[in-house]
């Protein structure tokens, strides 16, 4: 079998990494005197370890992160209050499995976002669908759905997504059709799917955030029943870093 008859039936089967690799392995393989299967199981663990990279690679991308953050790189020294044993036992994901939700209360810098963003990149790397809202974004575009005609399908594909991170939540007010918006997201995804959230906001200033009691009552009732909330009572990391460098 000529080469290019080669190539183009691993082009037509979308053996992309194959195609780039067989003869760098065949020569590899015949120097090592390495047998047809072994050879074979080379090319198909190349294969296999490249679509998952693309994958995780195409769901890095539909999540949204605005910045990579990894929990390895988070100073739980600089905030000793932060239940890191906790932390480190939610990043094997076993609270997808069981559909809680993680809330992040805390002043800003503190690192809510940080830690929302490396379990959200963990859940990545284990090929979940995770995306990535600022509240405000979030309901801008459930605002915008429901203009459309288009509220039910956009629940319906957002219930289907394995995490979601709303951050920022309370930093802006939102209106009382927003709020019932973002009421029918946290009831979508009610013990059926799980969402991180980050706030400045204590739980008890919530109905200032949705500008309704109720409404506020009734999210946190949603969000609190299987959950694991932080509050985090420490430093900002951001003035750390400007004592650091001045």
């Amino acid at each position: 079998m000529s080469e290019n008859l080669i190539e183009q039936h691993l082009k037509a089967l979308s053996l992309h990494r194959i195609n780039e690799t067989y003869k760098i392995e065949a020569e590899n393989a015949a120097k090592a005197k390495i047998g047809y299967q072994d050879y074979l199981q080379r090319l198909l663990e190349i294969e296999i370890i490249s679509k998952i990279e693309r994958s995780i690679n195409r769901k890095m991308q539909i999540a949204g992160f605005p910045q990579i953050k990894k929990l390895e790189e988070f100073d739980f020294s600089y905030q000793p209050k932060i239940n890191e044993k906790l932390i480190r036992e939610l990043s094997s994901l076993n609270f997808l499995e069981e559909a809680k939700n993680i809330l992040f209360v805390g002043a800003p810098g503190v690192g809510k976002t940080h830690l929302a963003i490396s379990l959200g990149v963990k859940a990545v790397h284990e090929r979940k669908r995770v995306m990535f809202f600022t509240a405000e974004n979030l309901t801008l575009q459930l605002a915008s759905a429901e203009v459309s005609g288009n509220l039910n399908r956009t629940l319906e594909s957002l219930s289907r997504v394995d995490l979601i991170i709303i951050d920022e939540l309370g930093y802006l007010s939102l209106t009382k059709q927003t709020a019932k918006l973002f009421f029918q997201l946290i009831s979508k995804r009610y013990e059926s799917g799980s969402i991180i959230i980050t706030t400045n906001k204590p739980f008890e200033e919530w109905g200032e955030i949705f500008n309704d009691d109720i409404v506020a009552s009734a999210i946190l009732d949603r969000l609190l029943h299987h959950s694991y909330p932080f509050l985090i009572n420490g430093k900002s990391f951001r003035m750390k870093n400007i004592v650091k460098n001045n």
